[in-house]
């Protein structure tokens, strides 16, 4: 029995390959290579500098290198294809699934591409050129052509003949795909209904009737739709309703996997093909433009306070309080811009709801504004002992708190609007508008009632 305490960490793993390619001790590298799965390989790989990576993937068996291509992440991936020649790269696809081959198919130059193309064989290419019809970012560009049909007027007991007669069926099958004489999709029939059933019976009687997804429909729709209804596999379909293909589940952890990296990586200012031992230069390139727009909106909110130096000179405690304000002002809105980025995200929060939702946030940060606003005032008549002072500063929080939470609410809908991925902008702009506010209450509110 196997005792999962046991297991290496990751990052054992990675410390272990890397201090034997180091040393160049490669036949150690080779043998804890041996004992990975594919996916793990590509972790490895992901997670070492170029030098060390190249020497590792030298070392990765032929007969899994597909297998460990098509885990790696797009860059890497990339980066290791260009060094191989077009007919290595059809060769390491050729027992990928047709999804897979695509994904790193498109991924090459369009010279490489072609060249890769015809290096495969007539049926491979077919395939291939079949789904490199569709968007990658759509059901068509996810699906796998290899499904296996049967027609809705025939016998259970001709279909369990069939499918002897096939020999293997293709991995992930639940349930064939039903479809009429004309190819078009009626429903699917489950692997267990087939099995369990009367061997007279058609497959018209047992199937489920349904309706496929059609080839262009956004990836995130398609992770979805298996999420809301549970789907292992769901059939691909064209305008015409006629079946192309099948998703499986698998595909669309893979999706829902990039979503979120890519969220997590939009929110620091970062490209999804930002890998962790990128070149030096590429990544601070990229990392410059956001640094840029930062590097204004503070010179925006020193702007704002520099309207104020008179004020913060006659009462230096303002200088002291200013960052309380304004950084309650940013985890308030935070709190809200996660929310809602995370309903778009989801497909739970559009129109019709957004004003509820504005209600909502505005009420929260009210009650939190008025709650830690008395907290504040106490501590600061108990530090500075001075009462008005400390109205002002509890005034100004419950300001920017109920600010902080609209502006969480109304930024990203407004850039999702104008077609621009909220967790790109929204943490930038709602920084820059709680700041704003933030000073400008706090200072415009001392320099009305506290400077004579």
């Amino acid at each position: 029995m196997n005792d999962e305490s046991q297991q290496p960490e990751d990052t054992e793993i990675i410390d272990r390959l890397y201090e034997s390619l180091h040393q160049d001790d490669l036949d150690v590298a080779r043998d804890s290579l041996e004992k990975l799965h594919p996916s793990e390989i590509a972790d490895a790989l992901e997670s070492l500098p170029g030098k060390e990576r190249e020497q590792l993937w030298d070392l990765v068996s032929p007969e899994i290198e597909g297998e460990v291509i098509s885990q790696l992440q797009a860059t890497v991936r990339t980066e290791l294809l260009g060094q191989m020649q077009p007919h290595e790269v059809a060769e390491v696809t050729r027992d990928l699934d047709t999804d897979d081959v695509a994904d790193i198919i498109q991924e090459l130059p369009e010279e490489i591409k072609d060249t890769v193309l015809l290096a495969m064989d007539e049926q491979h290419r077919q395939e291939l050129t079949s789904v490199l019809s569709f968007p990658e970012d759509t059901a068509g560009g996810l699906m796998n052509i290899d499904a296996v049909s049967v027609r809705a007027d025939v016998s259970l007991d001709v279909v369990i003949r069939y499918l002897r007669q096939l020999g293997d069926i293709p991995e992930r099958t639940d349930s064939l795909m039903v479809i009429d004489r004309g190819n078009k999709f009626l429903g699917t029939l489950s692997l267990s209904s087939l099995l369990s059933n009367d061997p007279e019976k058609t497959v018209g009687e047992l199937m489920s009737r349904g309706t496929g997804i059609p080839a262009m429909t956004p990836a995130k729709e398609v992770a979805r739709m298996f999420e809301r209804r549970d789907f292992f596999s769901a059939a691909v379909v064209n305008d015409e309703n006629i079946l192309l293909g099948r998703i499986t589940v698998d595909d669309v952890v893979d999706v829902i996997q990039e979503e979120a990296e890519q969220s997590l990586r939009n929110m620091a200012g970062l490209g999804f093909d930002d890998n962790m031992f990128a070149p030096v230069f590429t990544s601070a390139r990229r990392r410059a433009i956001w640094l840029g727009i930062n590097l204004a909106t503070a010179f925006l909110a020193a702007w704002v306070i520099g309207q104020f130096k008179e004020t913060i000179q006659q009462l230096v405690a303002l200088a002291v309080l200013m960052p309380i304000v304004a950084g309650m002002g940013g985890i308030a809105g935070s709190q809200t811009l996660t929310i809602a980025i995370r309903g778009i995200a989801v497909g739970q929060l559009g129109k019709t709801n957004s004003r509820a939702l504005m209600a909502k946030e505005i009420s929260v940060g009210m009650l939190n504004g008025l709650l830690w606003a008395s907290v504040v005032t106490l501590v600061v008549v108990f530090w500075f002992g001075n009462w008005p002072l400390g109205l002002v500063i509890g005034a100004a929080m419950v300001i920017n708190l109920v600010i902080a939470a609209l502006a969480g609410a109304i930024i990203p809908l407004a850039l999702k609007r104008y077609g621009i991925d909220p967790a790109i902008a929204g943490s930038v702009l709602l920084t820059t508008v709680t700041d704003v506010v933030g000073f400008v209450t706090f200072l415009g509110l001392a320099a009305l009632l506290l400077i004579p």
